[in-house]
């Protein structure tokens, strides 16, 4: 589960539903669009304020920069139905994000670990669109780890008997076994803590068997024209970075590696992935 290193936003961000063709979002919303615009996609678990630290850098380099918890998770809603979040219903929630962002540039979409599978899955449905770049932040190939697997099967096979309270309390549990665990501070856990519960438990079922079953679509992304960038930690328990060597050279992608970070840059090392960030969107790269 990502912790974001702080809950505050920078100076000129705003938090606010954004209305779309399938419904609202919650957002966050930094920068204006000089350059662009990017859509930042969360993983499984997370949100938008994964990328807080994020925002500040970005909009100083002339992006308007837009964070977007997704249907069924923490500030979005949505229907207590596992069909509701198949992932073809979830791609298109984000051409539609994409569509309600209209008219303010060219438009970079980045898809954080799920949240890579997902913008994936949406541009190989609509080759058409017009989006200037996509960024596959710590999400590989097909299916996660074998290890991650087995993690991510037993919460999906917990949440429906257990309910979110319980399992939330045996991943803390889990947490405090683990000697290498970071401190979190109060308010960050408070935050960890309402996201979860917020979250539809419908969704993370349906999430979390897309991460235990993804298929390989490398090859129809690759006949996708458009840039792809593929960012990652040095290390990472769901795709090893080999994984993603491999995947990025398949793509014809440039592939960047974050030093310092693992399975969440934008956390861990977020001076160094907005750099990586503004040098591939840059205008001189087009």
């Amino acid at each position: 589960m990502s912790r974001p290193p702080t809950l505050e936003l920078p100076e000129g961000a705003r938090a606010y539903r954004l209305d779309t063709a399938r419904g609202t979002f919650a957002v966050l919303d930094a920068g204006t669009a000089v350059l662009g615009t990017a859509l930042l996609v969360p993983g499984f678990t997370g949100s938008k304020e994964d990328f807080i630290a994020l925002l500040d850098p970005l909009a100083r380099a002339g992006y308007r920069v837009v964070a977007v918890d997704g249907r069924g998770q923490h500030e979005s809603g949505g229907p207590a139905e596992e069909s509701a979040y198949a992932q073809e219903e979830l791609a298109a929630d984000v051409l539609a994000q994409t569509e309600a962002l209209g008219g303010t540039g060219p438009v970079h979409v980045l898809g954080h670990s799920l949240g890579g599978l997902i913008v994936r899955a949406a541009a190989i449905g609509a080759p058409e669109l017009s989006w200037a770049s996509l960024t596959i932040m710590s999400s590989g190939p097909a299916a996660i780890d074998a290890e991650q697997q087995a993690r991510t099967r037993m919460l999906v096979e917990a949440l429906p008997s257990l309910g979110m309270e319980a399992v939330w309390q045996a991943m803390r549990a889990m947490d405090a076994e683990n000697a290498d665990a970071p401190d979190v501070p109060p308010a960050v856990g408070e935050f960890l803590y309402r996201r979860w519960m917020g979250n539809v438990p419908e969704q993370l079922i349906a999430t979390g068997k897309q991460l235990i079953g993804e298929p390989d679509r490398v090859a129809e992304l690759a006949a996708v024209p458009i840039r792809i960038l593929v960012l990652s930690g040095a290390v990472d328990y769901a795709w090893p970075p080999e994984w993603l060597d491999d995947m990025a050279l398949r793509l014809g992608a440039r592939r960047v590696v974050v030093k310092g970070a693992e399975h969440s840059p934008n956390v861990e090392q977020p001076e160094a992935t907005a750099e990586a960030l503004i040098d591939f969107w840059s205008p001189q790269d087009e």
